[in-house]
């Protein structure tokens, strides 16, 4: 096929320099050269080539990043009713979010009415994600109840962490059968409330989710869910995201290869090995190193660039406290009540307790192993901070790259010990956009909830920062992570935290080579540079050089995948749209004037249910 060279209105490359071009050439899906199009065309040589213009009102990018999402999470949650606290746009529907207890249970009452209208069974589930309660106010079984007394119905939380079952679902499951959770460990149990039907972190992970798994992440909707994802991702400009610590249900695997390696699907998908199950389980040290072992070969990452599945070798997740969005980290000061005084009765939660966090990342520092830690809390990082200061007493290791993951709470003093120790950040920067006025409202105070994810600290000091989107916890979207990062505009329209904000440079690094780093892939991925994979995201506006407060206007316009140009479909709603539809009125946009107005009899029997049970 010869050298194809690609020329743009402009080429960022994110070299060292952040210099700008204006052509490449490709060969055989990897850079071959790049610069002005008579220096390209001068290395080319007399090589077979052809030039494509078909970018020469638009800029080129390197292959955009999410440093961190999941697959199976993103496919599932999506693929249900979402009703959420912010917009969902997807590539065939928009989701309006619910802003109160009253939208909230309006859009799910509306949500069974549909299935019963189109022949649903009264025993077919109804499943929603992105409820709440600091939106949405309390949610409980027997509100549910009120909502179909005979359908099962299962609500998962906005964290993916919590979940909520009417009595019809808890009956299915078998959860009021004699002799349930006889022989479970009393610690999971205390996370599970049964005559509320709410069940969080171990009691959701551990007990629930194998019960509901054959409901929830059916084949069917796995499939249907995970080929939405990739239409999803690719509109939003992603080459390449990791998931962390893999979710392998039954099938999982099997379908990641029919779908997300599809000859179709433009990005590269790479797995962590699970750190969390074999400590849980109990695992001995040499079946866990064992297993890792065993994914490794799954997929092996041995060919740079060229599977479009791998696995990374040596590299692993593990958890210290609980989810932010369900406010369960583990923080050093109180939690605070609406008034700002401390609440006794409000705690975080550790997903692995501090004894096994120290036992098993022994085991994978020891045994060489990049590692990879979800931590949220200020007191979650000081545990994991002293347990990395003292695997390097006892083991020191150059280069560990160790990944704070999320980073969502810290103190400056913190900051420098993430310095001090080799450690490197994977900040969620949607943390203060989408949660600090609520966050600042009830349970941090405004001051803590202002400074989560304070990621200039973390340039200031010279560590690497990349971004996630954790999807779903946030879009997964690296120009609306970029967006967050460089204002910090929270939904009240406010700045949170001004002295954390970013350059437009640094964000961008932060969703393309920082983000290849975090990997151990900035020699192939992050970048447009000679000898990388010729991946590139095409968009309308460079974001060097608009007004901050625009960047979240810039549209992706296709991506080009080893080499390979892939537009943006037409009628898919392109992530600029999130913008360009707010206010139309059109079917499906954001103006759903009658939601809150219209709200069906049986919402304002849960409403009076609510009210009871408060008073």
């Amino acid at each position: 096929m010869g050298i194809t060279v690609f020329t743009a209105a402009s080429v960022v490359t994110v070299d060292d320099e952040m210099s700008t071009a204006h052509a490449v050439a490709v060969d055989e899906g990897l850079i071959f050269a790049v610069g002005s199009l008579d220096e390209v065309i001068a290395e080319v040589g007399e090589r077979e080539h052809t030039i494509n213009a078909k970018f020469a009102e638009y800029v080129m990018l390197p292959g955009l990043i999410d440093q961190h999402l999941h697959p199976i999470l993103g496919a599932t949650t999506l693929a249900t009713e979402v009703i959420a606290t912010e917009d969902w746009a997807l590539p065939d529907r928009i989701y309006p979010a619910a802003h109160s207890n009253e939208e909230y249970l309006a859009k799910l009452s509306e949500a069974n009415g549909r299935m019963s209208d189109d022949g649903a069974d009264d025993d077919e589930w109804l499943f929603s994600w992105g409820y709440h309660q600091l939106w949405h106010g309390g949610l409980n079984r027997h509100v549910l109840d009120l909502v179909s007394a005979t359908r099962p119905i299962g609500v998962w939380q906005r964290s993916c962490h919590e979940f909520y079952l009417n009595t019809a679902g808890l009956q299915v499951l078998g959860i009021f059968d004699d002799g349930w959770g006889e022989g479970v460990d009393p610690e999971i149990l205390a996370t599970a409330d049964i005559e509320s039907g709410h069940f969080w972190e171990r009691g959701f992970f551990n007990l629930l989710f194998r019960l509901v798994t054959p409901m929830l992440f059916s084949p069917e909707r796995l499939e249907r869910g995970l080929r939405q994802m990739v239409r999803y991702l690719h509109q939003n400009g992603v080459t390449a995201f990791n998931e962390p610590g893999a979710i392998l249900v039954p099938g999982a695997w099997e379908m990641y290869e029919q779908i997300l390696g599809d000859e179709d699907t433009p990005f590269f998908s790479y797995f962590l090995t699970d750190g969390r199950g074999p400590a849980e389980q109990g695992m001995a040290h040499d079946e866990t190193l064992a297993r890792a072992e065993k994914q490794f070969q799954m997929a092996p990452d041995g060919v740079p660039g060229t599977g479009k599945l791998a696995f990374f070798p040596k590299q692993v997740k593990l958890f210290a406290d609980g989810a932010i969005i369900s406010q369960l980290m583990q923080m050093k000061d109180l939690y605070l009540d609406r008034d700002g005084n401390p609440n006794p009765h409000h705690h975080g939660e550790w997903i692995l307790t501090p004894e096994m966090f120290e036992e098993r990342t022994k085991l994978y520092w020891d045994a060489g192993f990049q590692i990879h830690i979800h931590v949220n809390g200020d007191l979650g990082l000081e545990v994991v901070l002293d347990t990395i200061e003292q695997r390097m007493r006892e083991h020191p290791r150059i280069d560990h790259r160790t990944v704070i993951v999320h980073f969502a709470n810290s103190t400056e003093a913190q900051i420098d010990r993430i310095d001090k120790l080799g450690c490197i950040v994977s900040s969620n920067p949607y943390y203060p956009v989408g949660f600090a006025d609520k966050f600042g409202e009830v349970g941090l105070g405004p001051e803590r909830a202002d400074l989560m994810a304070r990621n200039q600290s973390v340039i200031d000091r010279g560590i690497p920062l990349s971004f996630h989107s954790d999807l779903p916890m946030g879009r997964s979207d690296p120009i609306g992570m970029m967006s967050c990062a460089v204002n910090r505009v929270t939904q009240s329209g406010r700045v949170a935290g001004p002295e954390q904000r970013i350059s437009i440079e640094a964000a961008l690094r932060a969703v393309t080579i920082d983000a290849a780093h975090s990997w151990r892939k900035e020699h192939e991925l992050g970048s447009i540079e000679v000898g990388k994979v010729a991946n590139f995201t095409i968009v309308d506006q460079n974001p060097l050089t608009v007004a901050p407060l625009d960047l979240d206007g810039i549209a992706v316009v296709g991506t080009v995948f080893q080499g390979r140009w892939f537009p943006v479909a037409a009628g898919v709603a392109g992530r600029a749209s999130l913008t360009a539809t707010r206010g139309s009125g059109s079917p499906g946009s954001f103006t759903d004037a009658g939601a809150a107005g219209c709200i069906c009899d049986v919402a304002r029997e849960v409403m009076r249910a609510l009210a009871a049970n408060a008073a």
